[in-house]
């Protein structure tokens, strides 16, 4: 008993010593910044790596030689398509990326060489959307105190051309789509930031001005406002075409026809499918329950249009419904935490990439779901799955992926990932409905829980 209380004292001791060592306040004192400063006592191994670090990025130092070969590229299961699209300095991932699922359609079903839509025109119609959407939202809010919680979350996010799949099915559900060559990029839609800057200034002088004003004044004032907005983004990218005559040539360059359309009557002939009905968002993300649904706040491009609702899965359910859909020769909505590990020059995604703990000589032991609840991981950019290479047992050994940054980055414009890193830093996946299992269809059926827009998880995809 007497060794046990003389313990206790020293413990108790020590610890009053250590709190000590701080200031009153838990700032650093003197005494504490000299144990502090032992971390670095300027061994031959710490000298060397303050020197290369001195000259060198982090990326370069960390890069784990051992690693260097190039990942083997057979895939045992592959989408046809073809070419490489480029989003260039924007944030339109999502929305190349949802187009180039319905290109391998088109590709695929009518024999096509290079095809491409027209980003730019609904870019044009997302733009224009989202700024109706925070225009009435803000007069949806002109009550609340312009410091509430909701309220400042607008205020800071009026408007990015960011965004995720709801944005792709509600756009081209209400506007069609056209061909790339009837719409084609401008210097603003390659470069969003300055356009954007424009924009959103514009909007928050606006939302001052539609709080202070009644409901039916407010509606009338915010058809003019969205009259500047539309002048603005025609003068930066130009007039969307509301009928168009194209020309289809197959993949040997042969005319098949040549036809007078309207954006929506293209998208009807050649595709025609419901975006907004025939696919399911899925998500695994290990900070909430699996097996319930979800929906988050302004989370859409259409004020009248769909909120992002998925249902979040175990990281094995999400592969199963993937493998299924590439199986069968249909590319996926993809999106995850792409710079994490990633071999640039090489275009692989794999753990063994980096060597972030030699370099340092620490450990970094957080997990996925660890990752997320301190936002040193999230969902931030979207990409085409196309490819899995399975072993003799049907399990995944690595992915591909179309990328959206042009066809001489990474992987001749793909990027290879390793199983182990699509656990880690996969997030979302949007299914068509023919390969989600009935299981799954059932816990559809839910009443979504709602999540605020502020979730550290739903930034837009970039």
């Amino acid at each position: 008993m007497k060794k046990f209380i003389y313990s206790l004292a020293v413990l108790t001791l020590a610890g009053t010593l250590s709190f000590g060592a701080q200031t009153p306040g838990g700032g650093i004192s003197e005494e504490m910044l000299s144990t502090i400063r032992t971390g670095y006592t300027g061994t031959a191994a710490q000298k060397a790596a303050k020197n290369a670090l001195a000259r060198n990025s982090i990326a370069t130092l960390s890069y784990n030689s051992d690693n260097a070969a190039m990942m083997d590229t057979h895939f045992s299961h592959q989408v046809r398509t073809s070419g490489i699209t480029d989003q260039q300095s924007s944030g339109r991932c999502w929305l190349f990326t949802g187009l180039n699922v319905l290109r391998a359609k088109m590709i695929d079903k009518y024999n096509l060489g290079s095809f491409e839509f027209s980003q730019n025109y609904n870019s044009f119609y997302d733009l224009l959307e989202k700024s109706n959407l925070f225009l009435q939202a803000i007069i949806d809010t002109r009550d609340q105190a312009i410091d509430s919680r909701e309220v400042e979350w607008l205020l800071k996010n009026p408007l990015s051309d960011g965004g995720q799949f709801t944005g792709v099915s509600n756009l081209i559900m209400k506007y069609g789509v056209v061909p790339k060559d009837i719409m084609p990029e401008t210097y603003q839609s390659n470069n969003t930031s300055q356009m954007a800057t424009i924009l959103k200034l514009k909007l928050r002088e606006y939302a001052l001005e539609l709080r202070g004003m009644k409901v039916k004044a407010a509606g009338e004032r915010k058809v003019e406002m969205l009259t500047e907005i539309y002048r603005i983004l025609v003068e930066c990218l130009g007039v969307p075409p509301t009928e168009f005559e194209w020309s289809m040539y197959d993949k040997q360059g042969k005319l098949v026809s040549t036809k007078t359309y309207t954006p929506m009557s293209f998208y009807q002939e050649y595709l025609g499918e419901d975006l907004e009905g025939n696919y399911v968002m899925v998500m695994n993300d290990p900070t909430r329950e699996y097996g319930k649904v979800y929906e988050i706040q302004y989370d859409r491009h259409v004020y009248d249009g769909e909120n992002w609702v998925y249902l979040n899965l175990p990281i094995e359910r999400v592969k199963e419904m993937a493998i299924a859909s590439i199986k069968d020769n249909t590319a996926l909505y993809f999106s995850c935490d792409v710079n994490k590990y990633i071999n640039s020059s090489l275009g692989t995604l794999d753990l063994a990439n980096i060597d972030y703990e030699s370099l340092f000589d620490t450990e970094f032991p957080m997990n996925k779901r660890e990752r997320v609840q301190t936002f040193a991981s999230g969902s931030s950019h979207a990409m085409t799955l196309i490819a899995v290479d399975l072993d003799e047992n049907e399990q995944p050994k690595k992915w591909m992926v179309e990328n959206s940054w042009g066809a001489s980055s990474g992987y001749r414009g793909n990027l290879i990932m390793t199983d182990e890193w699509f656990e880690e830093y996969m997030f979302r996946l949007v299914v068509e409905k023919k390969y989600v299992p009935a299981d799954l269809m059932k816990m559809l059926d839910q009443k979504p829980v709602m999540l605020p827009a502020w979730d550290p998880m739903f930034a837009p995809e970039e």
